[in-house]
């Protein structure tokens, strides 16, 4: 085969000319002089050379359970254990695949090489090393500065990922010229390119990964691992609960020093106490049996810190005596443990029946945002399995423990507790519809009977205080859930305008869904067990609206019941759902012209003490708007800055056309007089869908003409889908070309003049400016952004 050549120079920083190199136009790389200067030069370190630019340039697209080819360059063990074929995700596949999480399924790189990983640094058979290929391939991709890239590139999260081996690198190249590394985005400098190639060359050397713990981290390390294995029953049921409620966490300790809360651990069971090295016991759920002696563990994090996964939990001496308080100050006993059996693991009400219920849920409540995050966001990566049974904006708030009956009621607890089983354990896709007509049977049966059981509790139905005021001074009482089409966030407070619909979470509901969606999810699970949680979340969604509804005067209820399930949806009301309360009265009055917004401001003042900030953005009430004035007779700066943002609030995509035409998720950076001098605003699409009851079919269900816009600080959201900067000098015309766009074609010509492209120059410092802002405003919750949902603009 011809071989064309080009020449890459690369100066020193003493400006000496110390190498060239020259790359084949099929990627492969080639020593033309100085082989010897190449060689021997200074050695390169993986972790101060290496890894930064792998973090950089590489994890915005390798770091999730959707990493093209499951190559994860997040960490050393994901660089060594390199890329498979197997997709993670894979919606038809009829029978569970087996699990390949990093440092829990295959420990060290000849295992993983016999769960067909094969490896991105070797160079055997000379065939060169792949990564350096792709990476030289991805040289030759010329992209004009901040143009739109070709239209039939195709740049999606479900483009074919061809995922190939060195012997077929040839070939791919040939076919595919122009998915080199980084892929569709400025690519790597020069001076990083050469780095990686010394690297390479010297034997691309990577080190095993030692987390160096502090004394105080090495103590609350011991101090939480001896309070979790305590041997009596009681504390081994409560360490299983809490065990099966963490495992996913990004766990920290808040009652240290700023300095030594950049390390997290996460909780595994391991066949070994505290003191030994851990060996992790690796089953699929954390509800599964571990099958002989678990210690619970805890285990530094070694992974760089990625947005999507990094849902945070807080641990510190206070907590460990507010849960030794909430757990074990009653003298309640265990008969029997329980086992880990089909019957157990599918209805943790049954599992853990022996601890207090009241315990239970206000242990939830406690951490409500990390729960619902965990659920909601999750770090399945591409969740729309979950996402498109929601709706793109809606508010959450939880019924107070004194006023639900599963807590208060014993009676009640044990009449419905039988039919509060959970589906998707069972992944035979036979089984798939003789479970669900069971499982869902059973949701409408506890249904049915909670009507009534609250109806003769309350006659006169609920009041305010029949919502969780977070105890007076918890500030998780009340959250805000934007869905981005197979991705979600999840923020405290009522932010946005008033939604189309609201839930009212009780202790059954919260309890249901985080082990639904969370501990007995499986995302290598089977076509069958993705189903059946998908159908079961949209029971839990209509639950939730359900218990909201009992909140609003009777004759408001059908009205609004119907609005949620406009056109196809009545079906489902009349085929899966059970009727709602039409007749029980209720104590909150509410306009009937607006009944959420009239509502949701009556909620508002009643949880004052712990709702947040108000919205000066997207519910402004004419006065109040702006900040106050900064002494002189003329608005702050800030106060001009909201003013324009609010030109793009309140208004439906019929009045507003350009909201149809933007993303999901964009990012506006607002530039002062120095570029590192910037506020960030998040731009929200909320899509509007006249129902959101069926699997299938979503784009028929969208009305883009009620399409709304949200407009908040900061940045929302694991996937941000594109990125404005503009002066703050200039914010007024960018906002102007927004609200007069008349056609999808001019977002583009905005984009030449605001947009940060895959292609603009700056792209890398522009994305990972929306880090160090978060780093900057909260530090604790910063992690690294995923540019895989980065549009074409």
């Amino acid at each position: 085969m011809t071989k064309r050549y080009w020449l890459l120079l690369v100066l020193a920083l003493t400006t000496r000319i110390f190498t060239s190199s020259t790359h084949a136009a099929d990627g492969s790389a080639h020593i033309a002089d100085g082989s010897a200067s190449y060689e021997n030069s200074q050695s390169i370190d993986y972790q101060n050379d290496i890894k930064p630019i792998f973090e950089q340039k590489c994890i915005a697209c390798h770091a999730c359970y959707d990493a093209p080819c499951q190559l994860k360059l997040s960490s050393n063990e994901g660089v060594l254990r390199g890329a498979s074929k197997d997709p993670v995700y894979n919606g038809a596949r009829t029978k569970d695949a087996p699990p390949t999480r990093l440092y829990v399924d295959a420990q060290g790189e000849a295992a993983w090489r016999e769960r067909n990983f094969f490896s991105v640094l070797d160079n055997k058979d000379d065939h060169g090393v792949l990564m350096l290929r792709s990476l030289a391939l991805g040289k030759q991709s010329n992209w004009g500065d901040n143009q739109r890239l070709p239209d039939d590139l195709d740049t999606s999260i479900n483009r074919p990922n061809q995922c190939s081996q060195p012997s077929e690198f040839d070939t791919f190249a040939r076919k595919h010229p122009q998915a080199g590394m980084p892929f569709a985005v400025t690519g790597l400098t020069d001076q990083e390119y050469l780095t990686v190639s010394r690297w390479m060359a010297q034997g691309a050397n990577v080190p095993e990964q030692i987390v160096t713990l502090s004394l105080a981290q090495t103590a609350m390390v011991n101090q939480w691992e001896d309070w979790l294995n305590r041997r009596s029953n009681r504390y081994q049921l409560v360490a299983r609960y809490l065990y099966e409620h963490w495992f996913l966490a990004q766990l920290y300790f808040s009652d240290q020093d700023d300095s030594e809360q950049d390390i997290f651990f996460e909780l595994v069971r391991s066949r070994t106490p505290s003191g030994q090295p851990i060996d992790v016991i690796a089953t699929t759920r954390p509800t599964d049996d571990p099958n002989g002696p678990a210690y619970y563990r805890l285990r530094p994090q070694l992974e760089s810190r990625i947005h999507k996964t990094h849902i945070t939990y807080p641990l510190s001496k206070k907590k460990m005596q507010h849960l030794e308080t909430l757990f074990f100050t009653g003298d309640w006993r265990i008969k029997k443990m329980p086992s880990y059996n089909h019957d157990y693991a599918s209805n943790p009400f049954f599992t853990y029946n022996a601890i207090p219920v009241r315990a239970r849920y206000q242990f939830l409540l406690d951490n409500a945002e990390y729960f619902v995050r965990s659920f909601i966001r999750g770090p399945v990566c591409r969740g729309q399995i979950a996402t498109d049974v929601i709706r793109d904006q809606f508010w959450v708030a939880f019924q107070a423990p004194e006023h639900d009956l599963f807590v208060t009621d014993a009676s009640h607890q044990t009449q419905v507790r039988p039919w509060l089983g959970l589906p998707g354990l069972n992944s035979d896709l036979l089984s798939l519809g003789a479970d669900w007509s069971s499982y869902r049977a059973d949701r409408n049966n506890y249904l049915d009977h909670r009507k009534l059981a609250y109806a003769k509790q309350y006659p006169q139905g609920p009041d305010l205080t029949h919502l969780w005021s977070g105890d007076g001074d918890n500030d998780q009482a009340l959250l805000t859930v934007f869905r981005h089409h197979d991705s979600a966030s999840v923020i405290k407070g009522w932010q946005g305008d008033t939604p189309s619909t609201m839930w009212v979470m009780d202790y059954p509901l919260l309890e249901r869904t985080y082990y639904s969606l969370v501990a007995n999810f499986n995302v290598y699970g089977s076509v069958s067990h993705q189903a059946q949680t998908r159908l079961y979340f949209d029971l839990i969604r209509n639950g939730a609206e359900a218990n909201l509804l009992r909140f609003l005067p009777a004759g408001q209820r059908n009205t609004l019941l119907h609005r949620w399930y406009d056109n196809s949806g009545v079906i489902k009301l009349f085929t899966s759902y059970s009727d709602v309360d039409e007749t029980t009265p209720s104590r909150i009055q509410t306009d009937a012209k607006r009944p959420l917004a009239d509502f949701s401001q009556q909620v508002l003042s009643e949880l004052a003490l712990v709702a947040g900030p108000k919205d000066l953005l997207n519910r402004c009430q004419q006065i109040d708007c702006n900040p106050q004035l900064d002494g002189q007779l003329q608005e702050s700066p800030q106060a001009r800055i909201n003013d324009q943002l609010r030109r793009l609030t309140g208004f439906r995509a019929r009045l507003l056309p350009v909201i149809k035409w933007l993303p999901e998720v964009t990012l506006l950076r607002i530039e002062g007089e120095q570029k590192n001098d910037r506020q960030v605003f998040s731009l929200i699409h909320n899509r509007d869908h006249s129902n959101v009851a069926f699997m299938l079919g979503e784009d028929l269900r969208l009305r883009p003409q009620n399409d709304t816009l949200t407009v908040l600080p900061g940045v929302i959201g694991s996937y941000p889908n594109f990125i404005f900067n503009v002066k703050q000098e200039r914010l007024a015309d960018f906002i102007t070309a927004l609200t007069t766009l008349q056609n999808a074609d001019g977002i583009h010509a905005i984009a030449d003049q605001y947009g940060i492209r895959r292609t603009h120059p700056d792209f890398w410092f522009y994305f990972h400016d929306m880090h160090a802002y978060m780093q900057e405003t909260q530090p604790i919750e910063a992690g690294l952004l995923d540019m895989n949902r980065y549009e074409n603009l």
